[in-house]
């Protein structure tokens, strides 16, 4: 079998909602999703969501060979950015590549990718995420009851702008999600995606800490400051998770040296190979790790095979426009199916027909750029995101194999 060609497809992830972090939001809830989709001599097709940055030159470094040689070809991918470096979108087209090289190898031996890398247990535990700082009360309540019918007992909010705001938000979840389980606590967990200073950090936590248990606190610094992560997790009571805009094992290591974190994180645009050593890294200091992502079902399959995966993020309980999942949400879990593969199905005619396309991720006021006082912020931004556009969340329920919503 040797590798043929590949083709790009952008389809959109219709939220319903505005979704975003205390950085900017989408406030129309629809967000660009791209596809890399890797074909063979022999007819199989392999998926991947992700950039496109740079992608003729990496595809030269895989074009012809077997694609089953895939931890091989992940190195040769970054052997082919070795210059201009293999960081940020890049390393985005290389975990695209490298999933869809994951999803060929599967089909190819005829099983699902979690049985294919030795994983027992199609159950991944999950956690809610609604990327939900431009929400109100109402609407944010209304989301968490959603989450907690599908038996989510943990939850991950958005914030980092108001104090008294997080906390607030922070107790209508759990009110939520202690009432869905009949008394029982819930996990909470709270990202500020990299807002603030040190200082500001143990500030904030410690108040929230007063009256909330946190499970973990998310990118309270920057992604790189390891030196003031590890001040952060001595200053507060909670874990400290942080790992999803980390670009390779060599990212990584300051942070594991100076014992800045605690909850070891993955996004899943960088793809199953990294995310299988950084995991048998975390492994290596008794750390464990948790993937991020909004369509993460390749790291899904990976989690079962991973002794130390703790808890997956699940952010939405639709696929994006015209990529249906073989995976469903129950009692607070992912739950894997039996396609080869990925089991992902792209319909191409549903994702070409779409004629609305989204904004420019990259403009300002997203959550991708970030603002020009994060990190200087005198006082706090009352109800950030919050004059988005609104409208109710729709009652949207379980997940099907189609990509269809009961």
């Amino acid at each position: 079998m040797r590798i043929s060609g590949y083709r790009t497809l952008t389809t959109v992830h219709e939220w319903g909602r505005p979704v975003g972090d205390a950085n900017g939001v989408y406030a129309d809830g629809n967000v660009p999703v791209p596809i890399i989709m890797v074909d063979t001599d022999e007819g199989i097709t392999g998926v991947g969501l992700g950039p496109h940055t740079h992608l003729d030159t990496i595809f030269a470094a895989i074009e012809g060979e077997d694609p089953r040689g895939v931890t091989a070809l992940y190195d040769r991918m970054l052997r082919q950015t070795f210059k201009a470096g293999h960081a940020g979108a890049v390393f985005g087209t290389i975990g695209a590549l490298d999933t869809a090289l994951w999803d060929i190898k599967a089909q190819a031996a005829g099983e699902p990718l979690w049985r294919l890398l030795g994983g027992r247990d199609r159950r991944v535990p999950a956690y809610a995420s609604g990327l939900d700082i431009g929400l109100t009360d109402e609407e944010l309540v209304s989301l968490y009851q959603v989450y907690a019918r599908h038996g989510l007992r943990a939850a991950k909010l958005k914030g980092g702008l108001d104090i008294e705001r997080d906390r607030h938000r922070l107790t209508l979840i759990r009110e939520v999600l202690t009432e869905a389980a009949h008394g029982s606590r819930p996990g909470l967990m709270f990202d500020v995606n990299e807002a603030w200073t040190r200082k500001q950090a143990v500030r904030h936590v410690c108040e929230l800490e007063r009256t909330l248990d946190l499970v973990w606190i998310e990118e309270p610094v920057r992604r790189w400051d390891a030196e003031g992560l590890a001040i952060v997790g001595r200053g507060v009571r909670a874990s400290v998770a942080t790992g999803e805009n980390l670009t390779g094992l060599e990212q990584y290591r300051p942070l594991l040296a100076a014992e800045a974190v605690d909850i070891v994180q993955m996004a899943a645009v960088w793809g199953v190979t990294h995310f299988l050593r950084v995991s048998a890294l975390a492994h290596a200091h008794d750390l464990p790790v948790s993937p991020i992502g909004t369509t993460p079902i390749a790291l899904l399959h990976a989690a079962t095979s991973v002794p130390n995966h703790m808890i997956s993020e699940l952010q939405d309980l639709r696929p994006p426009l015209g990529v249906s999942l073989d995976l469903t949400v129950e009692d607070g879990a992912f739950i894997l199916g039996d396609s080869a593969g990925l089991g992902i199905t792209i319909d191409e005619v549903a994702v070409t027909a779409f004629t609305r396309r989204p904004d420019d991720p990259m403009t300002a006021g997203t959550p991708n750029v970030r603002p020009e006082h994060a990190g200087r912020r005198l006082l706090a931004v009352a109800d950030a995101g919050a004059a988005s556009q609104r409208r109710l969340i729709p009652d949207r329920e379980t997940l099907r194999p189609d990509g269809e919503v009961n």
